[in-house]
């Protein structure tokens, strides 16, 4: 996939459980708002993310959305997330609220959260997905348990190659 936009959730769990490496390594760019870019630097915000958006990577776009019509209804974050991948057609947005999902979906974009992510990294023997759900069971993540149980249960099945 070409071109990723991200919402605040997923950048901050990747960040806190030390993957957020693999954005570059399965998009060819990534793209955040500056109202996500805001959130992660939020003084609630958990340290490390706050250190890690003071000095983004080169590989990181990020795009004021103030001007793009935007859907109303959910966080600032969310919002812009949306809007900006609706003006740059990105190829898949990267968001972990329903609610938010929902309304992407509704405005025809291709979406997935922290845990889609994760599962293409490991599909692509990227990252060791129960390592990395251990790492996200230490964060505030929140998910549904039995997509959780489901992926957990396709990872554990020994590849037959």
């Amino acid at each position: 996939m070409r071109l990723v936009i991200a919402d605040t959730g997923p950048v901050n769990y990747l960040v806190q459980i030390g993957h957020i490496g693999l954005l570059p390594r399965i998009f060819e760019r990534i793209a955040l708002p500056t109202a996500a870019e805001a959130e992660l630097s939020h003084p609630l915000a958990p340290p490390s993310v706050r250190l890690w958006i003071a000095a983004p990577p080169p590989w990181l776009e990020i795009h004021d959305t103030a001007g793009l019509p935007q859907p109303s209804g959910l966080d600032k974050g969310e919002t812009a997330a949306i809007a900006l991948a609706e003006s740059l057609r990105s190829d898949l947005l990267l968001i972990d609220e329903r609610q938010g999902s929902r309304v992407a979906k509704e405005r025809g974009l291709r979406t997935t959260g922290t845990l889609g992510l994760l599962d293409l990294a490991a599909d692509r023997g990227l990252v060791d997905f129960a390592q990395a759900i251990r790492a996200l069971e230490a964060t505030m993540f929140r998910r549904p348990k039995a997509l959780l149980e489901s992926l957990l249960l396709k990872h554990n099945k020994p590849r037959a190659d």
